[in-house]
């Protein structure tokens, strides 16, 4: 048998190298006589067994015939274009397909054909139940097939841990950290059928080329298949979906990085034009060090890690956020020239406090998205001292959104809760004091100690997925988390207390006064919606953004459209008739008490 140095040899010397049943196959150059029992490689094709067999219509007695040239009359044949092993899953086959989750990278030096090599390891689940029992275990694979009988009375429970082949354990053992759960109710639903199905258990390393990665997971993102490891179940040719009762596999991690999150996902092979992974028929469960997947249908499984904010995610968010906050821009504008009219026809207006304090929350908000534009609005990137003034600008405006969404929640409290003796001298100006002056002083504070600059949102792989003026990355943490988190969670909190305790005036007065006959007070209901609105119920939602990225969306689509409730809420609580709304709201009536008491 030559050896792969010699059969390198060989094909310097002009020889064109083929296998057939551990022989070589060679062809030459003229003047040179191979031996009398080879073939020349464009006489060969390979039989689905492996074996390479003369070419239908070779001349099987035929003498040798060289080229006059010196090349290579036969290249080899790139494994990875999936055609070459098709169908051949001897241990040599598997190895050599094996090769391309290695080879196939995006750098595009090896010619790869995705397609066909997923196709490959997809039947090759097909193959196992087909014609094998028992274990398979390579360095890249490791499998299990058994018989199981339709009339368990007990859920299966196999082990997945990575280094070893797929066992079976008994719900006396300890549970394994890496495992898969297969529902009794999955093998009783084929009993009408037959008494006996054929399980096989795979696990892939799938390596660190495109392989199993599809369009989606892109890796400019630093997506990933959690420690390149594919979980396959299959019965063979029995479609298996749809089920009543999901099974379960727990994949066992290590606690994932802030920006990152798992998600449990299914190769679709009808998915794009060469498969790609899809969470459909799929829940996650994520907890700190495991993720448990349940799934209702038997295929290739995987965990990806992906960042919370990626690339595509955080543009998508910029539309929605610049879609939403122009419309608020525009609805705040419309509370101003409202506001503006009614001091204009109604003289009694001017002295009012309530309508005031919800313009200065309106132009506040109004010059916050404005500044939100500006900031991630497509520009060179702007000097460190425009950008030093942009964070501040932006700061600012943010922390006079936070406190008079406060003074906001103030002020119901005065309405509702203390009704009495809550006359202030020059209240407002007292209140406009706070609402932009304690932002400023802030801001100065933060300023003098040069934390407003560069920022940027990162992924895994410390890519800019999102570039703004903001607090300087890693110097300004501290400032950062006690000048925004920090005060926003106050004024979050205080605003949570006083909305609380003006719902239960409202409900429980509201029951009183109605009788137990009375409906849902469904107007009380909306008074709380609307109030809701003024002490910034829309920005809770961002404590709720590291449960995923759909409570992200969430987040961005109602935070931004705050302006617009804002407007909605003015509008039917001042115009047309403010006497009409004052005897379905409590706090109409209250305000109108607490503001004759200022005059």
């Amino acid at each position: 048998m030559v050896t792969s140095s010699q059969g390198q040899a060989l094909s310097q010397r002009g020889w064109a190298v083929a296998e057939k049943s551990s022989r070589l196959m060679l062809s030459c150059r003229e003047g040179q006589k191979p031996p009398s029992d080879f073939r020349p490689a464009s006489q060969l094709t390979m039989d689905r067994g492996g074996s390479w067999r003369p070419a239908p219509g070779a001349d099987q007695d035929g003498e040798v015939q060289c080229m006059e040239n010196s090349t290579i009359l036969e290249q080899p044949r790139n494994v990875c274009l999936g055609l070459i092993n098709e169908g051949n899953y001897k241990s040599f086959h598997l190895e050599n397909t094996a090769g391309c989750f290695t080879k196939c990278r995006q750098s595009g030096n090896e010619p790869c054909d995705l397609k066909n090599l997923q196709r490959y390891w997809l039947k090759y689940e097909f193959h196992l139940v087909e014609n094998q029992m028992g274990i398979v275990n390579m360095s890249f694979l490791k499998a299990v097939v058994q018989s199981v009988s339709t009339n368990i009375s007990e859920d299966l429970l196999f082990s997945l841990t990575p280094s070893q082949v797929p066992r079976p354990v008994t719900e006396e053992e300890h549970e394994p950290p890496d495992r898969v759960r297969l529902p009794r109710s999955l093998f009783e639903s084929l009993q009408d059928s037959r008494s006996v199905v054929r399980l096989a258990i795979t696990l892939l390393d799938i390596g660190p080329g495109n392989l199993f990665k599809g369009p989606e997971l892109s890796l400019e993102d630093s997506s990933s298949v959690l420690n390149n490891r594919v979980v396959g179940l299959s019965l063979g040719n029995i479609s298996v979906s749809k089920l009543a009762e999901p099974l379960e596999i727990t994949f066992s991690h290590q606690r994932p990085p802030s920006n990152m999150t798992f998600s449990c996902v299914f190769w679709d092979v009808t998915k794009g034009s060469t498969g790609d992974w899809s969470s459909t028929g799929c829940s996650t469960e994520l907890s700190a060090k495991r993720t448990v997947c349940r799934c209702d249908h038997l295929t290739f499984f995987a965990l990806l890690l992906r960042p919370i904010l990626d690339r595509a995610t955080v543009q998508a968010l910029i539309r929605i956020s610049q879609a939403g906050c122009g419309a608020s821009m525009i609805f705040l504008a419309f509370t101003v020239l409202l506001y503006a009219a009614l001091r204009f026809y109604r003289q009694r207006f001017k002295s009012e406090d309530a309508p005031k304090v919800h313009v200065a929350l309106s132009i506040s908000l109004f010059l916050l998205n404005l500044a939100f534009f500006i900031n991630v609005g497509h520009g060179r990137e702007p000097s460190d001292a425009t950008c030093w003034a942009r964070g501040a600008i932006f700061h600012y405006f943010l922390l006079c959104t936070f406190t008079w969404m406060g003074l906001e929640a103030f002020h119901l409290y005065l309405l509702v809760i203390k009704v009495f003796n809550t006359y202030f001298g020059h209240y407002f100006l007292k209140l406009s004091l706070v609402g932009w002056g304690l932002p400023a002083l802030i801001v100065i504070g933060t300023g003098s100690a040069n934390s407003y600059g560069h920022y940027a949102i990162r992924d895994k792989k410390n890519m800019a997925t999102l570039e703004l003026c903001w607090f300087r990355e890693k110097t300004a943490v501290s400032a950062l988390y006690v000048t925004v988190h920090g005060y926003f969670l106050i004024t979050c909190l205080f605003s949570a207390v006083v909305l609380g305790l003006v719902a239960w005036k409202i409900f429980t007065l509201s029951t009183a006064t109605a009788g137990k006959e009375q409906g849902p007070n469904w107007k009380g209901v909306l008074t709380v919606l609307g109030l809701s609105s003024l002490v910034g119920v829309t920005w809770w939602l961002a404590i709720l953004t590291p449960l995923g990225r759909s409570t992200i969306y969430v987040f961005a689509l109602f935070n931004s459209l705050q302006g617009v409730f804002i407007f909605c809420w003015f509008a039917v609580l001042y115009f047309p008739s403010r006497t009409a709304v004052a005897s379905s709201s409590g706090t109409a009536r209250i305000d109108q008490v607490h503001t004759a008491s200022q005059e």
